[in-house]
Parts: C-alpha cells; structure tokens; sequence
C-alpha cells in the first residue's frame, strides 16, 4: 500500500483543481475560451496550472516508486512535502502581478532539488 504516495498525491491533485478553477474563472470573467485573449492575469494562471502539471507527475512516480520499493516513510514523506511546497511556492510567484521572480525561483529550486534527490534515491 502507498500510504504516503496517496497522501502526497491527493494534496498535489487539490492544489491542481484550484490552480485550474482560477483559470476557469478568468477564463469566464474575460469571456476567453482558446488561449489567454491578451489578459496578463488569464496567461498567468495557465502558465502556473500548466507548469504545475509540467513537473507534479514526475515527482508522484518518484515518489510513489521510492515508497514501492520499501524506503523508510521519512524518506518518502519529506521530498513529498518538498514537491507540494516547492509546487505552491512556484505558483504563488507567477500569479502575482507582476511576477514575484525570487518565489518562482525558490519554487523552481525546491522542485528540481526534489526531483534529482528523488532520481539519486531510487537509484541508490
């Protein structure tokens, strides 16, 4: 059983549900169905709900696969908590106008470190 993959996973997917109910709501508010139709705020959202779809499965199957293989449930659970506050951090930084370059970057850190710590230890 993947107890903790589970967890990690169903928080990940709640963040995605809110990142895509914002860009429904823009998308309604902006009258835009294809595309961002010029409006800053709709292209920010797609960008944070497409990037967090980009790199959040990644990190689901490391983790998943690391929880599979038998590690220790701190060493599955702490890159899981890196994923989901590396993934909201990140998106927090693209949604705020203009861009809050610093939180994307630590956003973007914190999930590539999370992802090469993961590959590091299912290989090991």
């Amino acid at each position: 059983m993947l107890l903790i993959t589970s967890i990690v996973a169903s928080v990940l997917t709640i963040i995605f549900v809110r990142l895509s109910l914002a860009v429904i709501g823009l998308r309604r508010k902006n009258k835009v169905s294809l595309g961002n139709g010029g409006h800053d705020d709709l292209e920010r959202a797609i960008r944070a709900q497409g990037n967090f779809a980009e790199y959040v499965p990644f990190g689901v199957i490391l983790i998943a696969c690391l929880e599979a293989n038998g590690a220790p449930a701190l060493l599955v659970a702490l890159p899981g908590i890196s994923l989901i506050v590396g993934r909201l951090i990140h998106a927090q930084g693209i949604k705020i106008a203009p861009p809050e370059f610093s939180k994307r970057i630590l956003g973007m850190k914190l999930t590539f470190w999370t992802l090469i710590a993961l590959v590091f230890l299912n290989l090991s």
